[in-house]
């Protein structure tokens, strides 16, 4: 698979998740085999650019692999003059968010709120591609809600701007993240397109992922909310489709050793006070389902200091392994 002159040998992305595809966890899923990454979503807003959220989400300092920055907005001129000034930074890809369903960046008219508008769409993907001589990519969605899917529409739009590849989320925006991902729009949209396709939504496993690459004819596939608490998923995702099945589970220790250095890295790259708070959830994710898991996370999560976080959850671990040698999974 190729976007622009970029050789992707592993078809298999980490989906851009704002607040959570950040440096550390982007590092820790490539090491596990994603052979795609796509940084958290950026505001096109200038004003925006020397805040701490924004100079932590636009840090790319010893990235492994390409550096794809995704930038988010409604007004083309401002999209281009935000492409520029990521590119001047590093960029070597980016990608444009339409598939954001969030509330606070739809009421804005950006992200998936721009489905409505497909002159919009169409000015802001042609005023980006001609503004930097990088690949641009789309990330989006069905439509709007679910009498409009226009997916095939903007997929057209797309391509004809001169966009490198594009990835579809299997809802709408009103469908938020409920029910489930629907794919027979983004199989006919893989027909009519010339361009790379990544289909997204509900790959949760392997076994998923197979399915779902014989149904549509996509390219790739790309892992958002499946990959959070499981980063090793993309290694089993990558033997199954070398294989045909699933390689030996991990264990509990390789597993454990793994948390807490993700852990200790975000500590690292947040500072304390910020490092400690955003590790709650990936913890939460890590140990929710274990045996006793919910209740260390609640204990976990009554304190501030980085240090005590990570010794509560280490000896949660290393208890771990006197109930099960290897680490639950859902797709097991």
């Amino acid at each position: 698979m190729y976007i622009g002159t970029y050789s992707i040998d592993t078809p298999i992305a980490l989906a851009p998740m704002a607040g959570i595809t950040d440096k550390p966890f982007r590092h820790l899923c490539r090491e596990y085999g994603a052979g795609w990454a796509v940084g958290e979503m950026l505001n096109s807003d200038p004003t925006l650019r020397q805040t701490r959220k924004t100079l932590r989400r636009s840090d790319f300092e010893g990235e492994k692999g390409v550096v794809a920055v995704q930038i988010a907005g409604n007004d083309p001129v401002q999209m281009a003059e935000a492409a520029r000034y990521n590119v001047k930074q590093g960029a070597q890809v980016v990608d444009i968010n339409m598939g954001c369903p969030a509330k606070k960046v739809c009421n804005v008219l950006a992200g998936s709120a721009l489905l409505q508008n497909e002159p919009l769409v169409a000015d802001i993907l042609h005023a980006v591609v001609k503004a930097v001589d990088v690949p641009v990519t789309l990330k989006t969605r069905l439509g709007w809600h679910d009498e409009h899917k226009n997916i095939l529409t903007v997929a057209r739009i797309a391509e004809d701007a001169g966009i490198a590849a594009i990835a579809i989320h299997g809802r709408t925006r009103t469908q938020m993240y409920k029910g489930e991902a629907e794919y027979d729009l983004i199989a006919e949209a893989k027909g009519r397109l010339k361009i790379p396709v990544w289909v997204n939504g509900d790959i949760t496993a392997p076994q998923k992922a197979a399915e779902v690459l014989r149904q549509t004819g996509a390219d790739g596939i790309m892992i958002g909310r499946g990959a959070q608490g499981q980063p090793w998923l993309f290694r089993d995702l990558k033997y199954f489709a070398e294989y045909g099945r699933l390689p030996e589970a991990l264990t509990v220790q390789e597993c454990g050793e793994t948390v807490l250095r993700h852990i200790r890295d975000m500590h690292g790259f947040y500072g304390e006070r910020d490092g400690v708070r955003i590790a709650r959830k990936h913890i939460g994710w890590y140990i929710g389902a274990m045996p006793g898991g919910e209740t260390v996370r609640r204990e976990i999560n009554q304190t501030d200091s980085a240090a005590a976080q990570y010794d509560m959850l280490a000896r949660f671990l290393d208890q771990l392994k006197d109930h099960t040698d290897c680490w639950m999974c859902s797709y097991r």
